[in-house]
């Protein structure tokens, strides 16, 4: 019996830059912003980095799902904002959440797929049985350099999953059935240590990088459980703008509607280690008992995560946070001064 999601939780931020007040600043027109698909995205107050969206979504998981935060053992999290390059995020929050002080816990990098690769070792971690339960993240406050096309995208939030075997006092709300890994040296994205913002070598971006990776991982996990595009209800994928996922979607033969629930990226824009996360816990609170959902997860560098999910239950919808729906929209300068640029 393969492992599953037993509860889930997620936090993005209420503030909100508009892509055509970035472009009004820097005096350019909106083709660029409206090429990327891009309406507005996720801003973190001063107040909130990695940590604390990280925390806001794992709080979230845990009162959900009625989970006892003794039985959490293990806690990884995947970010490439970490608060600090030495002290881990994990230990932090296996504090903070008051988990079981008997857990595995380490921090993890692998540009925008390091929360799904969390899930992996997690899910492996159950499966084993060296843990009953444990906590997966993805959180991140991406970077991006005033001025770059990565401004109009570079967005924050979090999204976490509790992964154990189903109980009677717990069914589980998705079982995780496979998952794979496709990994190639391609550098299309990077930050130097020291550097305060990444770079990326645009040429690559597409081809031969998000699309043969994401592609390539998609079409060797239905290949391995001898599935095809048809039987997926749902379709989640990386979401590095509006227009790569829906281009790769197309080639894979799934249509616009399998995409829609989890299509997060016009209205919160690239969250990092938490996009494809997020995506599916949009899923996750609409799908219906039986439904299949396909997951492939992008980072730079790079490599794609591919999961197969089978919904054990209805989704549930997660309650809303006090003043979540009150979304501040900011302009230039309130951004900087969010940012601390």
């Amino acid at each position: 019996m393969p492992a599953s999601i037993l509860s889930f939780g997620r936090y993005i931020p209420k503030n909100r830059i508009e892509s055509k007040v970035i472009a009004e600043h820097w005096k350019r027109g909106s083709e660029q912003a409206e090429g990327l698909g891009i309406i507005e995205k996720s801003v973190p107050s001063k107040d909130e980095d990695t940590f604390t969206l990280a925390w806001e979504a794992g709080k979230q998981a845990l009162e959900t799902g009625d989970m006892d935060a003794e039985s959490i053992t293990a806690i990884f999290v995947g970010s490439e904002s970490h608060p600090y390059a030495v002290k881990p995020t994990s230990g932090m929050l296996a504090t903070a959440l008051k988990l079981n002080p008997f857990c595995h816990a380490a921090d993890l990098e692998f540009a925008c797929k390091a929360g799904t690769a969390a899930l992996q070792v997690i899910k492996s971690m159950v499966e084993s049985k060296q843990i009953k339960a444990g906590m997966a993240i993805g959180s991140d406050t991406a970077q991006s350099k005033p001025g770059d096309a990565l401004e109009y995208s570079a967005a924050a939030g979090a999204a976490a999953f509790i992964v154990g075997m189903p109980t009677k006092k717990n069914p589980g709300i998705c079982s995780i059935d496979a998952t794979l890994s496709f990994t190639t040296d391609t550098p299309d994205f990077w930050r130097n240590a020291g550097e305060e913002h990444p770079r990326h070598a645009g040429r690559f971006t597409g081809e031969p990088a998000y699309f043969h990776h994401v592609i390539t991982a998609a079409k060797k996990i239905m290949e391995q459980e001898k599935l095809e595009p048809k039987d997926f209800a749902h379709v989640v994928l990386h979401m590095p703008n509006g227009k790569f996922p829906a281009a790769a979607a197309k080639r894979l033969g799934f249509t616009l509607e399998q995409l829609k629930l989890g299509f997060i990226v016009p209205h919160i824009g690239n969250t990092y280690s938490a996009c494809s996360p997020l995506g599916l816990t949009f899923v996750l609170e609409k799908a219906t008992k039986g439904q299949k959902i396909l997951l492939v997860s992008y980072g730079s560098g790079a490599g794609a995560d591919a999961f197969l999910f089978t919904m054990l239950q209805d989704g549930k919808s997660l309650p809303p946070r006090e003043g979540e729906q009150e979304l501040k929209r900011l302009s230039y300068g309130e951004y900087l001064q969010m940012r601390n640029s």
